[in-house]
């Protein structure tokens, strides 16, 4: 199964290897990432495998913002199919 991971924060080093560590720690593999930073604010959009994910999707998602909140970041995991039907037009 396929997830999307946003990030959004300050921007400052090391934060795409901090979430990328802590999927790392979940066993979910980063698929495809696109980042850009906007007017000092960091953003990032991440496709990600959670098939082999350690935990249910529900608890790397609370997992994730928590760590995001620590991080002083906004981090969110959503299913795909879920995270496309919220987004089509």
């Amino acid at each position: 199964m396929k997830a999307i991971v946003t990030v959004v924060g300050k921007d400052r080093v090391g934060i795409i290897a901090g979430v990328c560590i802590k999927l790392a720690e979940y066993n979910v593999n980063v698929l495809d990432i696109s980042q850009t930073v906007m007017q000092g604010y960091f953003t990032m959009m991440m496709a990600v495998d959670v098939s082999a994910c350690n935990v249910p999707l529900a608890q790397l998602s609370k997992d994730m913002e928590q760590a995001g909140t620590d991080m002083g970041l906004s981090i969110r995991v959503q299913r795909e199919d879920i995270f496309e039907a919220m987004h089509r037009i």
